[in-house]
């Protein structure tokens, strides 16, 4: 099947060209868990009827000019080489389909880059699990822009003729407890002073500084050293119980919170009594730039002048964490979250990362621009991101989905997190380097405890 449009070349961009270096190779992966068998070729023809058959970046080659620079060339889609189907079992020791599939992943996160021979991504069907696997090169486009084509081809379970809806990020409107002239300026100074603060702990962090080593820490080379896969659960109900505890907290928030807890316990378990009170942990945390948060409608992000277009719209911001005993107030983890989220808010670092990236690719070139992002994953400790998902139950090829999940590739932090919510579930898939993190499920579980302390101790705050 031909791909629509001219077939010309197109160059690729910056942050295009950058996740196609070999420091910093990325691929995407969605796992979505399906309620029924899975019909292969009912499968096969909704890609190819889909956005994801017809988008021009999943019907082109990556190609290279004479003189070494990445352009898209449009080719025919030939659906056959991109749906791998697995009938068997994965892992036959495995009875648990989630962990089993887990594994897989995990496996396919170090070891399996996508082929240049075809467009950049594969559909893996692992129809004994009842499982499906997207493997999308970051390339193509971020997390919004892949969760967003990925929801134009499902429908509601409810309606099988409607789309899903799209969940946008809920703002909350800051009071004016000064005037209003007043008031802007003191906001425009604040601005201005935490984003010269935090931009230059950026270029610091990037050079310079490096996290202190603890049991969770990677470094050079880790991206090679095996993985492990492990799912940490939450129910947003409990995650909006939370919220209650402090005025004006976000999902982010407790999320950041729980992250900052769930660690200070494991690193109890793994090393009691090492680590000096405070430790800092610095972790890198994906923005979305586009004008409209959270999933896009996809007819805007095909648009070339649309403030939501597609492609790879984010920034980085460093969301330090900090390592408490054992014993503490689990909302003060949430407090102090709170403070430091807010504070990145009111800054611009996340729009100066994505504009040093562009100058340093333009000035320095994509290789040492990829040296440079390398570096700050060295010297950092995990990666973290946030998506947000359907509101209610979806159906793929009309068959019902019962949990969406995405992780990336291997980095050389030994730890990466990201959370995406659906239909009342928030699922966190936890990738870690096994060697230094043997047992992430019990990571995953301080995680899912931290949540349910932070629950109880906002019930009790809320009686007294």
């Amino acid at each position: 099947m031909a791909c629509p449009g001219t077939f010309s070349d197109e160059p690729l961009s910056p942050a295009g060209r950058l996740f196609l270096q070999r420091k910093t190779d990325v691929v995407i992966h969605c796992i979505a868990r399906t309620k029924n068998p899975i019909d292969v070729d009912g499968a096969k023809a909704t890609i190819m009827s889909s956005p994801m058959g017809q988008h021009p970046r999943f019907c082109s080659l990556l190609v290279r000019d004479e003189n070494g620079f990445e352009h898209w060339r449009k080719t025919r889609l030939d659906v056959d080489r991109h749906v791998i189907v697995v009938k068997n079992r994965v892992n036959e020791d495995e009875e648990d389909d989630e962990v089993a599939v887990n594994r897989y992943v995990a496996d396919l996160s170090v070891s399996s880059p996508l082929s240049t021979d075809k467009p950049l991504w594969e559909v893996h069907l692992l129809t004994a699990h009842k499982h499906i696997v997207f493997r999308i090169h970051h390339s193509l486009g971020d997390g919004i822009s892949l969760m967003s084509m990925l929801m134009a081809s499902c429908r509601k379970v409810s309606d099988p003729d409607a789309l899903p809806m799209m969940v946008p990020e809920k703002t909350t409107e800051k009071r004016r407890d000064s005037p209003w002239l007043l008031g802007s300026m003191w906001g425009f100074l604040k601005m201005a002073w935490l984003t010269l603060v935090f931009v230059l702990e950026f270029l610091l962090r990037t050079l310079f500084v490096s996290d202190r080593k603890t049991a969770v820490s990677g470094g050079d080379g880790v991206e090679l050293w095996p993985r492990k896969l492990a799912t940490a659960k939450f129910l947003l109900d409990d995650m909006k119980e939370v919220k209650k505890a402090i005025p004006d907290t976000t999902i982010n928030d407790v999320l950041f919170g729980i992250v900052s807890c769930g660690l200070s316990r494991y690193l109890d378990h793994r090393t009691p009594n090492a680590l000096h009170e405070g430790l800092r942990m610095t972790g890198v945390a994906m923005v979305n730039l586009r004008a409209k948060p959270g999933l896009q409608e996809i007819s805007k992000l095909m648009k070339d002048n649309s403030e939501t277009r597609w492609g790879n719209r984010f920034g980085v911001i460093l969301l330090p964490v900090f390592y408490h005993k054992s014993g503490n107030d689990p909302l003060e983890y949430l407090k102090r979250a709170k403070v430091m989220v807010d504070r990145k808010k009111q800054s611009l670092e996340a729009y100066f990362s994505y504009r040093i990236g562009d100058l340093t690719m333009t000035l320095l070139g994509t290789k040492c621009a990829s040296l440079i992002n390398y570096k700050l994953l060295c010297n950092t400790t995990f990666t973290i991101s946030n998506l947000i998902g359907p509101l209610e139950d979806i159906t793929l090829s009309g068959n019902p989905i019962s949990s969406i999940k995405v992780s990336t590739s291997s980095l050389p932090q030994a730890l990466t997190m990201h959370m995406v919510s659906y239909a009342g579930k928030a699922e966190m898939q936890i990738l870690v380097a096994k060697d230094i993190i043997p047992d992430p499920e019990f990571l995953a579980k301080c995680f899912e405890d931290a949540l349910l302390e932070m629950k109880v101790a906002a019930k009790e705050a809320d009686k007294a």
